[in-house]
């Protein structure tokens, strides 16, 4: 499997816990209330698997090997990148602190909860996009075997050496329950998948 493959397989982890977010959004709106137990849960979920795990991976490991490949660190489509995983922390953590004001019965936490998780879904689902038709393929063509034989042994580290062996079994596992929480099915992700409006990298 390609280092880009395994990032590709963790958007489709990814996605899920954005569909089940657009519920908690939705839900927050309309009633007023944060359910504060799986919106804690998908904090946690993309402070540790979509950044420390996965976007750590592509800031660390993915990106430096295209840079070294000459595509450019402060301007390229990495920079781009960079400043998108920037966007969406910020999100998470104003998620973060809704959630914590509304167990102190701040007023207007739950429309300032709805407000971020609506915006961190839109911001990574047109992100995923982006790394999947643009970037990956690009990664792809940029690198040659054996850089790519090196970076999978690197992603094999983080995972083994630095994030932990059972982070991917155990952020997997919260997904899937997410899901059956909310009744998000795999056609229901598919669905809201995005087709992003960039333009297409170079042709092999």
């Amino acid at each position: 499997m390609r280092p880009t493959e395994t990032l590709n397989a963790e958007h489709r982890v990814i996605e899920v816990v954005l569909s089940c977010l657009d519920k908690m959004a939705d839900s927050a709106f309309t009633s007023g209330a944060v359910d504060v137990a799986p919106a804690r849960e998908a904090v946690d979920f993309l402070r540790n698997y979509a950044d420390a795990f996965h976007h750590g991976k592509e800031e660390a490991r993915l990106f430096p090997a295209m840079e070294r490949c000459g595509m450019p660190a402060d301007a390229g489509p990495t920079a781009v990148m960079r400043h998108e995983h920037e966007l969406g922390r910020a999100h998470v953590r104003k998620m973060a602190v809704a959630i914590d004001d509304f167990e102190k019965g701040a007023s207007g936490s739950s429309d300032r909860f709805a407000f971020e998780a609506r915006g961190f879904v839109e911001l990574l689902r047109d992100h995923i996009a982006k790394e999947d038709q643009v970037l990956f393929p690009m990664a792809d063509r940029m690198l040659s075997p054996a850089a790519q034989i090196e970076l999978k042994s690197e992603f094999d580290h983080v995972e083994t050496h630095e994030v932990g062996p059972g982070t991917r079994t155990r952020y997997e596992a919260v997904a899937q329950s997410l899901a059956g929480r909310f009744g998000i099915t795999p056609e229901a992700v598919r669905a809201c998948s995005h087709v992003c409006g960039c333009a297409p990298g170079p042709k092999d």
